[in-house]
Formats: structure tokens, sequence, C-alpha cells
């Protein structure tokens, strides 16, 4: 009999689930392709400036991270961004205003991954037409002066929009990885970190402390080239309150709970909360509830909480991928449900009044 040969044992013990490999564009390429600009890089310095100082204490203003739950198309997110970009510069004497742009989004089991993964909506999963039409707006966005922050899911994606990112989210799933723990040692901009799914805040304060150190770690070069990636740490790591299964933790005894850990730590206590999922209960229209009450907090003198999230989008709710896509009803959300433009106005104008 003959023996089978090495290459073929190889094969037949590799790969077992995997359908094919599609080459990726390079960071280099795709920034020399879509380079920064001189309006881009503005907007992104003098935000992340302004975040890092409200985080510090030294800018009393209040962080306000607000736009839709995902984006799924560029025409709407620049609409919005428009739109948010008056309110910015009405209230930037007490709102820093940041715009949420999130085109890469977790999913607890399967559904549509984000405009990053799958910007067509077909399930084909085009992630080279992702990353280009995604850094094309966020450069955009930028662009017109309004700075934008992004949940961060994949490692190597940093390295294609690094450079407009003023601000980062690590989300309750990957909160507790040490893989996205050592990514954010190397991200630019300050990062908040989520209490995890459950509700554990000591997750997110393990992540700050992490965060803070320098990391050796697998990642890719702007050539695309896999390398080890060496880090020096990143100081501007916060706690992100986005309640657990045991409900809300916006109040004020969760926020002193937080700060305490944070304190014995040895971190200064700096904390953001979203009004959306569990904080609201995944019910919209209860992000009010949250956004009342933390700013009740601020006006009290708490300095400590220093920012607010809200899913926000041109119009409320949230709408299913129907199979036609020319079906899609125009400003509405396709994950988490979200305010509509007329409550966003009234709520960043409510906040501005108490903050007086």
């Amino acid at each position: 009999m003959t023996a089978t040969p090495i290459k073929q044992q190889i094969e037949a013990t590799e790969n077992l689930n995997v359908t094919g490999f599609q080459p990726l564009a390079t960071p280099r390429s795709m920034k020399r392709e879509l380079p920064n600009t001189e309006a881009a890089h503005a907007t992104v310095q003098a935000a992340r400036t302004a975040i890092k100082n409200i985080l510090d204490g030294s800018d009393p203003r209040l962080l306000i991270i607000i736009g839709p739950c995902s984006i799924h198309d560029e025409a709407q997110a620049l609409e919005y961004a428009g739109r948010l970009l008056e309110l910015r510069r009405r209230y930037a004497d007490r709102l820093e205003i940041i715009m949420r742009v999130y085109p890469d989004k977790p999913r607890t089991t399967v559904g549509w991954r984000g405009y990053l993964n799958d910007p067509d909506m077909n399930g084909q999963n085009d992630f080279n037409l992702g990353l280009h039409k995604t850094r094309e707006l966020m450069l955009n966005i930028n662009g017109l002066g309004m700075p934008l922050g992004t949940e961060l899911l994949d490692p190597f994606v940093p390295q294609y929009i690094d450079d407009q990112l003023s601000w980062g989210a690590i989300g309750a799933r990957t909160t507790e990885s040490q893989t996205h723990r050592a990514m954010v040692s190397g991200v630019s901009a300050p990062v908040g970190f989520k209490n995890g799914t459950g509700g554990s805040v000591k997750l997110a304060v393990d992540a700050i402390l992490s965060a803070r150190g320098a990391h050796t770690f697998l990642g890719i070069t702007d050539d695309g080239q896999a390398a080890v990636v060496s880090t020096r740490g990143n100081g501007y790591g916060h706690i992100i309150l986005r309640g657990g299964v045991d409900g809300p933790n916006y109040g004020y005894e969760h926020v002193e709970k937080a700060s305490e850990m944070l304190t014995k730590a040895g971190v200064a206590p700096a904390l953001i909360v979203d009004c959306s999922h569990h904080n609201s209960g995944y019910v919209h229209e209860n992000q009010l509830d949250a956004w009342h009450d933390v700013i009740f907090q601020r006006v009290g003198g708490d300095t400590r909480l220093k920012g607010l999230m809200v899913e926000s989008n041109l119009r409320a709710g949230k709408q299913s991928i129907p199979t036609d896509l020319s079906q899609l009803q125009y400003g509405v959300s396709v994950t988490d449900a979200c305010v509509g433009w007329d409550t966003t106005e009234q709520m960043l104008a409510w906040a501005y009044e108490r903050l007086k």
C-alpha cells in the first residue's frame, strides 16, 4: 500500500471549516487613496485635547457622545452630522458634542455586522469596500468640523481609521478581552470601557489598568504585514456605565461604587453614562430618564460624571432590514431603536440650560 503523501495529510487536518480567503487592502494603500485632510486633522486634534481635558477635570464641560446606534447609509450619516454640527457650535461653551459613528456592530448570536463588514447589506461581506467607505465617511464628517467616536471591535481596524478617531469605546462583550485591552494601549484617542453585560464594573476597572500599561501583541503594519506591535499604554481609559442584568446603573449609589473602585485602583474617577442598553431597558424613550438623572447629578456638583452617550437618529425607533433594500425607511435605525431628531434637540437644549 502506498503511503499518503505528507502534504495531503496536512491538508486533511487544516482549514476544514474555511471556505475562502480574500486579500485585504493594506492600511497604507487605503490612506494613500483616502489621505487625511487638514480640516479632518484639525477636528480630531482639537476634540482629542478637549476630551482629555474633560477627563482630567481641567475642562468643566460635559462630554456628549450622540448619534445613530449604527451607520448604514452615507447620505443619512452626513445629514445627521450636519445637523449635529449646528448644535455642537451652539452649545460649545457647556457641552463637547461628539458624533457616534458606529460602522462595526457586535452581535450576541448572528445578524448584520455593520457598514464596515457588509456595506451593501446583502450578505456579501465586502470588507475591502466597507473599510474604504468607512474611512471615506469619517474623513467627510471630520472635514465638516464634526468630531466622531466609534466602538473598536476588530484589532486590525484601528490601523485604517485611528487618525480619524477623537474617542473610542470597547463594548460590554469585549471589555474582558485581553486582545482588546492590549489594542487600546496603542490607540491614539481616549477610550472608554463599558461594564460587562452582566453589570460587572470591575471588568472595566481591570481593563483600564491593563490598557494603561505597555503591551506587545500580534497585529499588522501599515503595509499589511503581520507584526509584533509594541505600545506605550493609553492613559485616558475611563468607565462607561451601561447597566446590566440587574437593571440600570446610572444612579448616585452606582456612581459612588464605581468611583470607589477606580480610586482604590489608583485611578481618578471618570465616568460616562450610556443612556441606552440596560440603562434604558432597551426602550429608546427611556434614555431620557438616565439623561435627566445624570444631568441633575452634575448640576448637584458630581464632577466624576464626565459625559453621556445617547442613541439618536433622524427618525425615532428601529426597523428590520428588508429583502428589498429600497423599502428601508429613511433615517431609521436598523439595529437598536433611537430617539428621533426632535427629541435630540430637546435633550441637548434642556441639558445646556440646566448646566449654567
